[in-house]
């Protein structure tokens, strides 16, 4: 019941009223047609008796008292000719349960059973052939007859019951033909009155995608003020990220003299102090670049626009390029044409500069730079010819500020870095062995496709 109840939470509004329509017409419908089928029946019962009433009145009224003899006799015969067919169904009979009764020719050598009362009584009974007879009789005592008479009028119900099936089959033909277009003219009306709704939805898809920076607001009511509410939101956030950005970059400026300074003073202390100043004042600056560096990042593909990766990074795999070749080494890159890819253009420079400036540091003269779509994301893949890494260097290089060589330049901050942007993108790190010999480095993010 849990696994229903959670399965239907994940419903969509849509679903929701469609299925809530179709439990209701399933419900009202069938309780509606037996309402109207138990009506109709109860109205066609009654009005078939009113109908036996009328006919058995009718047999009544033929009694005559012969004047000469004393005799009672029938002047007429029934006007339905159904009475003169053998066994049609209807039926009368007039008995004084002795000497005299007088039947319809219908029952040929039948009769109909007695029953005792004074007055007009109604019952069902099994009459020629198995009929089912609905009969109406009645004992009374005509005058100059010493005993009482009984008539008794039965008509058979299968008229009755065609009517009423043929009745009930048109009424559940019709009701199911009215629930077809009730669901969908409700199913059109749940669409029409959500429509704006899925304006709404595939606005919002966009603004996430970077395809438009706003919502539209040209809808019904309550969802035009919604709409116009969260363009506020998106306004009021993307200030927020621009001046936390810029706040960062302030904050750079603003320590890197005050950290200079402090290295400079360093150096006129003894040699013991010197040392231990200058570390402390390293691991400072390492940790203030670290924090720095991930505030100014976007951090998220949401509210980001596509951008073209071969457009963003040549001019930083360009100067890196010039950078390698006055080093002796070579930098191949091989960009995957038309690769677009939802990340802010400072960041997938901030990443790619610092992986391929550690590639080159490491590097005996060759470097490549790769791209590939892998699932809905992009796969970065850098190698080198380097000296590479172990197991446990490559799992202890991701701390922050930790270098396997503290003889060259550097704050070790670089794949730490480079680790915090792609966790903040919902991408995934991973470093290994490369073909070339060194160190691989494989970063995938999400949100790419081919333009």
């Amino acid at each position: 019941m849990r696994k229903v109840s959670a399965r239907a939470g994940n419903w969509t509004l849509a679903r929701r009223l469609i299925v809530a329509s179709i439990v209701l017409v399933l419900v009202i419908v069938p309780i509606v047609g037996l309402g109207l089928s138990f009506s109709f029946r109860e109205s066609a019962s009654a009005s078939f008796d009113e109908r036996l009433a009328s006919m058995h009145k009718v047999l009544l009224a033929s009694f005559e008292l012969d004047p000469a003899t004393g005799a009672l006799t029938l002047n007429d015969r029934m006007a339905d000719s159904r009475f003169e067919q053998v066994y049609s169904g209807w039926y009368w009979q007039v008995s004084d349960g002795d000497a005299f009764t007088r039947t319809s020719r219908s029952l040929w050598d039948q009769r109909l059973p007695l029953g005792r009362t004074s007055g007009v009584s109604w019952r069902t009974i099994k009459g020629p052939r198995g009929q089912s007879l609905r009969m109406v009789e009645q004992t009374l005592l005509v005058p100059g007859q010493k005993k009482p008479v009984h008539v008794s009028l039965a008509v058979t119900r299968r008229e009755l019951t065609a009517e009423m099936a043929r009745f009930e089959w048109l009424l559940w033909l019709s009701l199911v033909a009215l629930s077809v277009l009730l669901l969908s003219g409700l199913v059109l009306q749940i669409r029409w009155g959500l429509a704006p709704l899925r304006a709404l939805h595939d606005d919002l898809a966009a603004v996430k995608s970077g395809d438009r920076e706003r919502l539209e607001t040209q809808l019904p009511g309550e969802l035009g003020e919604l709409a116009t509410t969260m363009n506020e939101v998106l306004d009021h956030d993307r200030r927020l990220i621009e001046r936390g950005r810029a706040a960062a970059g302030n904050l750079a400026h603003a320590l890197k003299t005050p950290v200079s300074v402090l290295q400079a003073q360093a150096d006129r202390l003894p040699e013991a102090a010197r040392r231990q100043v200058r570390e402390e004042v390293s691991r400072i600056d390492a940790a203030v670049r670290h924090h720095l560096a991930r505030a100014s990042a976007a951090g998220s593909a949401a509210l980001t626009a596509s951008i073209d990766v071969e457009k963003v990074l040549a001019p930083v795999v360009g100067g890196l390029a010039r950078l390698a070749e006055r080093r002796g080494k070579h930098l191949e890159r091989n960009f995957l044409p038309g690769l677009m890819l939802r990340v802010d253009p400072q960041d997938l420079q901030e990443l790619t500069g610092n992986l391929l400036e550690n590639a080159l540091d490491w590097a005996s003269g060759r470097v490549e730079l790769s791209f590939r779509l892998q699932g809905d994301g992009a796969c970065l893949l850098l190698e080198d010819d380097g000296p590479g890494m172990t197991e446990e260097q490559r799992q202890a290089v991701l701390a922050r500020g930790v270098r396997l060589d503290e003889k060259r330049p550097g704050s070790g901050l670089g794949l730490a870095i480079v680790e915090d942007l792609v966790t903040l993108y919902g991408g995934c790190l991973a470093l290994g062995e490369a073909s070339l010999g060194g160190l691989s480095v494989e970063v995938w993010l999400p949100g790419a496709r081919c333009a």
